[in-house]
């Protein structure tokens, strides 16, 4: 098993926290590319890609347009449809046109169907006290299995409630057989609110 992954959020108080997550499995996918844009935001043309929206995908060997491959960097694509994928922030219009080849390549996602989420935060690791305790159950994490996303979600009303400067959080997931895995775990920083 993998190990969570270490990410720290800062949370406004008053303002409503929502955080998006993604479950890549190890598994690559390669779908062949058959055309790409020289436009502002680039356009990949992939038949059947199967690339949920907003995932992390890269291009390689990708003929004549070699300023869009990558060995390494991953982009954020938008799902245009089951063909098509957007990159908001590739700006193609000056690179040399494409010609053939390449692929798409990313990580396969996870299916969320059956999972359930829980979360806690405390001031230490080692302390017996909760101070917010997120749940698919009470609504604080929403899984989509559609889009493959786990958000996690805090109101405005509960964030304006928080009063800890600092705070560790573990965020678990729990298949249907009660198998439980440690998706992502680190610190949340509060910043306190100036208008109120």
């Amino acid at each position: 098993m993998a190990a969570p992954a270490k990410i720290n959020f800062k949370c406004y108080q008053g303002s409503t926290f929502s955080e998006v997550l993604r479950w890549e499995s190890s598994k690559k996918i390669y779908k062949a590319i058959t055309g790409i844009t020289q436009a502002a935001p680039c356009v990949v043309t992939s038949v059947g890609h199967g690339v949920p929206n907003g995932w992390r995908v890269k291009v390689t060997n990708a003929g004549g347009m070699k300023e869009i491959n990558s060995s390494d960097t991953y982009k954020i694509a938008t799902k245009l449809d089951v063909d098509t994928l957007e990159f908001n922030d590739i700006n193609s219009i000056g690179y040399t046109a494409y010609t053939s080849g390449g692929v798409v390549e990313y990580n396969e996602p996870v299916s969320l169907t059956g999972f359930t989420a829980r979360m806690h935060l405390r001031e230490k690791v080692d302390s017996t006290t909760t101070l917010k305790e997120l749940t698919t159950e009470n609504g604080g994490i929403v899984i989509n299995t559609t889009d493959y996303t786990i958000t996690i979600f805090i109101s405005a009303t509960d964030t304006a409630l928080l009063t800890f400067s600092s705070a560790v959080y573990s965020l678990e997931m729990v298949s249907s057989l009660g198998v439980v895995t440690p998706l992502a775990n680190g610190t949340i920083t509060l910043v306190k609110e100036v208008t109120r």
